[in-house]
Parts: structure tokens; sequence; C-alpha cells
């Protein structure tokens, strides 16, 4: 029996997302190209950027004791009850619609704290992602043109948003959150 859930992260984890950002070169956009090459570095990130606070929540997804990927909300606006919600897993963990249910968990999480608007956005040339957030209910609004730079080059991002109103996804897919 696969045994996955959601939950915050603590400093515990720094090995399991050190070990992630060497394995996974793909994920550096993720981590904000911040070098994670150590044990210590990676502490250092969970607690200046994995921590949740006012204006963001993260939260480690754990498959049979490892942490495999991370689901966040950030930039929270209370005002306007909106946020940006993020996703990734490393690549041994893709594929299965576990981004999907973490993405959907998180969402309805959000939704129950009050937040009325979730947007997300993905790269154009990575079709994976857009299936993950059309199968957790994030409807695609438009295409940003160059909005993401990594290095020397661009590319166009197509947003997707969730309101709390929309219809959810058909299917009981949501994670336990410990």
């Amino acid at each position: 029996m696969v045994d996955t859930f959601l939950r915050p992260w603590d400093a515990d984890d720094a090995q399991s997302l050190q070990a992630a950002f060497v394995e996974n070169v793909d994920l550096a956009p993720q981590f904000g190209h911040a070098d994670l090459s150590t044990v210590q570095d990676a502490v250092q990130f969970i607690e200046r950027a994995l921590t949740s606070s006012e204006s963001r929540l993260n939260w480690a997804v754990v498959r049979n004791g490892s942490v495999v990927g991370n689901v966040g909300v950030s930039a929270i606006d209370r005002r306007h009850s909106t946020a940006w919600l993020s996703y990734w897993l490393i690549a041994g963990a893709r594929g299965g619609g576990l981004a999907t249910r973490a993405v959907r968990t998180v969402a309805d999480h959000a939704f129950r704290e009050g937040l009325f608007r979730l947007e997300l956005g993905h790269r154009v040339n990575n079709p994976a992602s857009c299936g993950v957030a059309t199968r957790a209910g994030f409807l695609p609004e438009g295409i940003e043109r160059q909005k993401l730079a990594y290095g020397d080059d661009r590319f166009d991002v197509e947003l997707h948003a969730r309101l709390a109103t929309d219809p959810a996804p058909d299917g009981d897919l949501l994670l336990p959150v410990r």
C-alpha cells in the first residue's frame, strides 16, 4: 500500500530536498535557481522559502516516508482573496496523478481558508503541467508572452485559474493533510 499525504516542511526534509535538487536538474527554476548543493543550503532554503507564513503556504508531498515534491500557495492577497499556486514533483513521482491530487487538495484547502481565486501558470512547452492544471479544475485564461526568463531564454506562460465557485473536478482525489 502506498502511503501518500501532504504536511508542512521542516528542517528534517533538507536531505530529501537537496537530493531532489541534485537528481532533477529540470527543477532548478522551481527553486528560484537557488544553490541547494549541500544539505545546509537546503535547510536554509526550507527556512527562507518553504516555511509557511502570512503570504505563503507550502506542503511537502510525502510518499512512503520520502518527500517527493511540493505544492504551495504564495502571493496571498487577503484583500482580494487571491493567490498563486505552484507545484513540483521529482521525476520518479511524475505520471501517476499525484501532482493532480496534491494540487486539488491544496486548492480545496485554500478555498476553505477564504481564498476565492487561485492562479497558476506553466510554460507552454510543458504539456504535463498543463494536464495537471486542467485535471485539478484550473481553466485556461490566456497566454502571457515571454513572461519567464531562465538564463538567456524566455518562455511564454499559459495562465490558468480556479474560482471557489467553480465546480469541483470529478472523482475523489484528495490527499490526507497531516
